[in-house]
């Protein structure tokens, strides 16, 4: 039971998912932001743009947090399928079946020897298979993954909130943004086993490309 949760901790907590999420999340605000510096100006068009930017981001996390439920729902059905067909179907098959879920270079690596004694121990394990339903630990990753979207907005509206110039405000928002790219990058370089400096700079350039070019169109 307990290896069950870490497994389920782990998922949510996964550093590529969750870090893209913030991501998103943080270009999405960008998009709007950036408007700010070619709308018409005054506080009234300022405040309905950080109230666009948190409506858009409040939409787009719980679609996402919806759809961390249904992967999870898919992903859980599909493995008890496999387990049931591993069990029901023919040696050969079950190593058939093991190898295409594997990754390609894995599956190449495997002989017939490591594929009969994984597709063994994964029908031993069938029954204990993990039924295709949603637990509580489900919905408490469904909310970290709104909240990760979300909170994304907030250190871009910061600026707008301390200070009254707009042009400042707008600057000042997208280095706070290119700075959590930057932070972002970061971490998945850390995570992947690069350079964490050049991962963050490629994201940050990244990042004020796509602010340049969001400005450029209009947000």
């Amino acid at each position: 039971m307990q290896g069950t949760e870490l497994q389920k901790r782990a998922r949510v907590l996964d550093p590529v998912d969750r870090v893209t999420e913030v991501i998103f999340g943080l270009l999405m605000a960008m998009t709007f932001t950036g408007t700010i510096s070619v709308a018409t100006g005054g506080q009234e068009a300022e405040r309905t743009m950080m109230y666009a930017a948190l409506g858009c981001n409040l939409a787009w996390g719980l679609a996402d947090a919806v759809m961390y439920l249904l992967r999870t729902l898919i992903e859980r059905t599909r493995n008890r399928t496999l387990l049931a067909s591993l069990r029901s179907g023919t040696d050969a098959a079950g190593q058939a079946l093991i190898a295409e879920a594997l990754p390609p270079r894995l599956s190449a690596a495997a002989g017939a020897e490591e594929l009969e004694a994984l597709r063994r121990r994964l029908v031993a394990f069938a029954g204990t298979a993990v039924q295709p339903r949603l637990v509580w630990d489900d919905f408490i990753g469904a909310l970290g993954v709104f909240l990760l979207v979300v909170l994304s907005t907030f250190p871009l509206v910061v600026p707008f909130l301390l200070l009254d110039e707009t042009g400042l405000a707008v600057r000042l928002s997208n280095l706070v943004g290119l700075g959590v790219l930057f932070i972002s990058g970061w971490i998945l370089a850390r995570y992947a086993g690069g350079k964490p400096w050049q991962g963050g700079v490629a994201l940050a350039v990244t990042g004020a490309v796509l602010i340049t070019a969001i400005i450029a169109l209009g947000g």
